[in-house]
């Protein structure tokens, strides 16, 4: 057939179309070996007692099956013919194409390891970190991983640019002084990334705790390396640059063994001696009866004449795994109750005021 012998930029329309058909011959082997090992391999795995096999094959199925396809593009490059330059020299379109390849193959290489790495660490360092009691590793691990990702990443690119002809020693000069003006145009963003991992040294606080900063209040959600995720107490997601934690006092409140309660009571004026050591003596009696109390941190006084009332001053503790606001509901409740039933009367403010009749 004349057609097919028709020669187009140094190729006949057969070869093309034979180049072609090994490229799409290529895709149909992957769409194969894609469907094998989803069939058959991964059953064969799923009966084994590790998990290690199940995670591997389901990590690397996609780069083999990439591998396949750029094998096939290769070898139809080859096919192919090309002019030579002076000296049997190779064209600069086939030399293009050939890079093109190794640089996909590298990138597809660089994506298998990382996807290998992502199975180890899933099969045998998570276990580890999810067994041991602290929390940093929990904390640590997200954080390298990803870290770890990043540098396998960037040297899989750094080899490929490098198969393509690009001068990487002159990129990474430049990337140097570059790298200088953005550090110095980031401070923020580096204090932040300090900030975080003293967090994770330091461990002032835990995912899950209470804490107090800046006039905020609420539960730590997430840490993360520049910044950390705070649910307030009235459910507002607040994100604090983790550079607040080094240059503020972080009150840790689920970290106290007890909470502290300032109590002042006022008496009217009438009352008797008898009756301000009957009051003192029912409020003793409440606070010790209570079962969410320290009964060894327990304070009680008769501690001022004030302009309206007589003071009682009452200071107590409540133990860390009690309500709070439900153990200080049940205390005021129970002393409003038994001073309203022993007839002891509360004082609010007063002015007596005394008028002198001129002469």
């Amino acid at each position: 057939m004349d057609f097919l012998e028709k020669i187009y930029y140094h190729n006949t329309v057969l070869e093309w179309a034979i180049a072609l058909g090994i490229i799409l011959g290529g895709v149909i082997v992957a769409k194969i070996l894609y469907w094998f090992t989803s069939s058959v391999i991964k059953k064969i795995t799923a009966k084994t007692k590790t998990q290690l096999d199940d995670l591997l094959i389901d990590k690397v199925e996609k780069p083999v099956i990439f591998i396949v396809i750029i094998a096939a593009y290769y070898w139809a490059i080859s096919y192919l013919n090309f002019p030579t330059g002076l000296g049997g020299e190779v064209n600069g379109m086939e030399k293009l194409l050939f890079k093109l390849a190794t640089f996909a193959l590298v990138i597809d290489i660089t994506w298998m390891i990382s996807r290998i790495l992502d199975a180890v660490v899933e099969e045998y360092v998570v276990p580890l970190t999810e067994k041991s009691e602290s929390d940093f590793d929990d904390q640590v691990l997200p954080i390298m991983r990803k870290g770890i990702r990043a540098v396998i990443w960037i040297m899989g690119i750094i080899i490929g640019m490098d198969n393509l002809g690009i001068d990487i020693t002159a990129m990474i000069a430049g990337l140097g002084i570059g790298g200088l003006a953005l550090a110095l145009a980031a401070q923020d963003m580096v204090k932040n990334i300090f900030g975080g991992i003293m967090i994770f040294l330091d461990k002032p606080f835990k995912i899950g705790e209470r804490i107090q900063i800046n006039g905020f209040d609420g539960t730590v959600e997430e840490v993360g390396l520049r910044s950390t995720r705070v649910r307030t107490l009235e459910g507002r997601l607040l994100i604090i640059n983790n550079s607040t934690f080094s240059d503020n006092t972080v009150i840790n409140v689920t970290a106290e063994h007890t909470r502290k309660v300032v109590l002042n009571l006022g008496m009217t004026y009438d009352t008797t001696p008898e009756k301000m050591q009957r009051s003192m003596d029912i409020i003793k009696e409440i606070v010790v009866a209570h079962p969410g109390m320290d009964e060894n941190d327990t304070s009680i006084g008769f501690n001022a004449f004030g302009d309206f009332a007589l003071g009682i001053l009452l200071v107590y503790r409540i133990n860390k795994d009690a309500d709070i606001l439900q153990t200080q509901t049940d205390i005021n409740l129970e002393i409003l109750k038994r001073f309203n039933a022993e007839g002891l009367e509360f004082a609010f403010p007063t002015q007596t005021i005394f008028k002198k009749e001129m002469a």
